[in-house]
């Protein structure tokens, strides 16, 4: 099928290179108009107007608009609710066909068929393509045909699978002749949208296309030792690319192809991790009821956690009494992101010694993350909380005090957002309530004022949520029991 005129709608793929909606669009159409959306939808919900993603997503949308534009074209910008806008502007510009990818939240799906049910009510077109994971919904399935719900096998079967069909780019460069000439319009600026300026540019995390390049260039130096210095909060380990994977300013085909043709332990670990992204991706696909607040473990959906809202809230503010829990949550509020070492740390430390539940950090964690994506949100936390798929188990537990001896040793990174125990030697910055008397005197250091004292008892806490656990999962197997004596009873 060719077109006259064609639309691409980006959405989470705000680049010009290697995007599989733009290629086929370019590919099968003579003109490719090209817009974004700042969705009402969403970001009317947003309660914070110093919102880092959505700062982000201004910036890199308008160097996407820039790279456009200098291919002679232009990259239209709407603030409207998208399940609307998109058929009243495709019937505008008298296309024949829209072009977009994949989104894989229940939300998005539901917004989309919207969308496909207005523009095939006015004779146009609408294709989706997969784009922003490797392998997507059933392209990994078990020998029986049945989705994985353990990550080793999934990682097994994804590797054995992978070839170059699946990490191939898309030549967009090909058929960029074909993008629609026309006027530059103006871009909305991230005021008229509702939002301020936060401090994503004192954050060293640049945007773009040619943000996330810098960063993966930077990666490629390290890479290497990466499986050594990923856990450690102090070294720069990580790639940081999770937000610019999280908006597609990055394909994620060239990252996942550097990593399987370098090969080595440090680039096979990454792939390991992006590998981890798709298993979430898929879980949310076959159980979409995640999305809804549901434990993937059924006999875990209703654990009678307490609850204590002075709790959460010291928590959030990073003032828990655990240097590192509080390091990390500080990390998150003043950044907008958190190492991945440390929210799980943080996670389970809600979940397992506050006695929290879940989706009350989930939901924290949502609100705060600039690399927000639901599906690892969502599976890190019902991971940590032992409710999810291949989760930790529960009667395993982290110790908040052996996490930071193990991960800040030297007491690198509590230093860094905990400067009010910056003087403690390394071993007393772990658990300054251990500290003696004339040595906290010594210091200049006051529990409970300078830096408060555990807001709770690690070993009673663990002790307090087995039993929980151990009562939900006994409860669970004895409503399985009855359930099945009562189907062999006799009519």
């Amino acid at each position: 099928m060719t077109y006259q005129r064609s639309l691409v709608w980006f959405r989470r793929d705000l680049r010009d290179f290697d995007h599989a909606a733009l290629y086929h669009a370019l590919k099968h159409s003579q003109q490719v108009y090209a817009v974004f959306v700042f969705d009402r939808a969403i970001l009317d919900l947003l309660p914070d107007p110093a919102d880092r993603r959505v700062e982000f997503i201004w910036e890199s949308v308008n160097a996407l608009k820039s790279a456009l534009q200098a291919s002679g074209s232009d990259l239209m910008v709407l603030h409207d609710k998208a399940a609307s806008a998109i058929p009243l502007l495709a019937e505008r510009l008298q296309v024949e066909a829209v072009y977009c990818n994949h989104d894989y939240e229940p939300s998005a799906i539901a917004r989309d068929r919207v969308v496909e049910s207005a523009l095939q009510a006015n004779g146009i077109a609408m294709h989706s393509f997969k784009d922003q994971v490797i392998f997507e919904r059933d392209e990994v399935l078990t020998q029986l045909g049945k989705p994985y719900t353990v990550f080793t096998p999934y990682k097994n079967a994804c590797l054995k699978k992978l070839n170059d069909f699946y990490l191939n780019p898309y030549p967009v460069e090909r058929y960029r002749a074909h993008l629609a000439v026309c006027a530059a319009s103006a871009m909305p600026s991230l005021e008229s949208l509702g939002f301020v300026r936060t401090n994503l540019a004192q954050l060293k995390l640049p945007t773009g296309m040619a943000g996330g390049q810098q960063l993966f260039e930077d990666f490629l130096e390290r890479i290497a030792y990466y499986k050594e210095a990923r856990d450690f909060p102090a070294v720069k380990g990580p790639s940081y690319l999770s937000v610019h994977l999280r908006f597609g300013t990055v394909s994620i085909r060239h990252l996942a192809r550097s990593a399987w043709q370098l090969g080595g332990k440090g680039a096979e670990g990454w792939l390991n991790e992006l590998i981890w992204r798709d298993f979430y991706f898929q879980i949310l696909h076959h159980r979409p009821a995640v999305a809804t607040g549901r434990a993937f473990k059924p006999e875990f959906d209703a654990l009678a956690f307490p609850n204590d809202a002075g709790l959460f809230r010291a928590w959030c503010e990073g003032r828990t009494g655990y240097p590192l829990v509080d390091a990390a949550m500080r990390q998150l509020n003043q950044t907008g992101w958190m190492h991945n070492r440390l929210r799980m740390v943080a996670a389970s430390f809600l979940v397992k010694d506050l006695l929290i539940d879940w989706r009350w950090g989930e939901q924290y964690f949502a609100d705060k993350l600039i690399d927000f994506d639901f599906s690892a949100n969502n599976g890190g936390w019902q991971w940590a909380a032992s409710t999810g798929c291949d989760a930790q188990p529960w009667f395993r537990i982290f110790n908040p005090i052996t996490q930071s001896e193990k991960f800040d040793a030297q007491g690198k990174f509590i230093r860094k957002y905990v400067p009010e125990l910056a003087a403690c030697n390394d071993k007393e910055i772990h658990a300054p309530w251990l500290i003696p008397p004339l040595r906290l005197q010594a210091l200049n250091l006051r529990l409970d004022q300078d830096y408060p004292a555990p807001v709770v008892d690690h070993a009673t806490q663990r002790a307090q949520v087995l039993s929980l656990y151990k009562a939900s999962t006994s409860a669970a197997q004895a409503g399985a029991q009855a359930e099945h004596m009562g189907e062999d009873q006799p009519d």
